[in-house]
């Protein structure tokens, strides 16, 4: 069993236009089944889950649908502050949080907080995420505490760096197995450093019919398969 599986939650939006439905109705419904899939993975023994939550890029959508999306996440997180504290679940927002709405810091602050001590189980969400900008500023800490003499270039490896990354607030930084929905492949700018030898597996399944069975059916791939991290066994 994976000990940390991540999430790229696509289809919301193409779910809620084939069922007639608004936008924000399909992303409701995603936030719902994001609730059920990692209940599940941490029934299954799966320590570590991490969501794609909101893209740097998103800030490029309609400023409505943007705002209904800053919302409905805070509106869930707010309302399922109990609910982790009796699952007992750790839940981390990582990302560039200095530009979502001071509600929704106030509440992510609150909810961190809130679960901090759990151990067993960790939720985490990724809000304004990139990849590439998590390397980025990785790279500007290291260079600011080399100029005050706090680390020397021997020093730097890829334990230093991972240290530095945003996935630092989790046991299990890199993930063991990536789901993506709704048939795209790739992974848009999601986890590029934690994600080098991680298995992937894509549905063409839209994230809110994205169920028990088909996360059984990811799980089942994953456990074929033979890691080797680039050594022959």
């Amino acid at each position: 069993m994976p000990r940390h599986v991540a999430v790229i939650m696509d289809g919301n939006r193409r779910w809620a236009k084939r069922a007639g439905l608004l936008t924000s109705q399909g992303h409701e419904a995603g936030a719902k089944r994001l609730i059920e899939f990692s209940e599940f993975c941490f029934k299954l023994g799966i320590h570590t889950v991490s969501a794609f939550a909101f893209s740097t890029e998103n800030w490029g959508r309609h400023k409505i649908e943007v705002k209904c999306l800053m919302s409905l996440i805070q509106h869930y997180l707010k309302s399922k502050i109990q609910y982790f504290q009796r699952e007992e679940t750790r839940v981390s927002v990582i990302g560039n949080l200095t530009k979502i709405p001071e509600s929704l810091l106030r509440t992510v602050q609150e909810i961190e907080e809130a679960t901090r001590s759990y151990k067993k189980k960790h939720l985490i969400l990724a809000i304004d995420y990139s990849g590439r900008l998590d390397i980025l500023r990785a790279c500007k800490s290291i260079v600011k505490k080399s100029e005050k003499g706090l680390i020397r270039e021997e020093d730097v490896d890829e334990a230093l760096i991972e240290r530095e990354l945003l996935t630092n607030c989790t046991e299990f930084p890199s993930p063991d197995l990536l789901i993506r929905t709704s048939g795209e492949q790739r992974i848009s700018n999601f986890f590029l450093w934690q994600l080098a030898y991680t298995e992937l597996f894509f549905s063409p399944v839209l994230w809110p019919d994205f169920d028990k069975d088909k996360l059984l059916e990811a799980l089942v791939s994953y456990q074929r398969r033979e890691r080797r991290f680039g050594c022959r066994v």
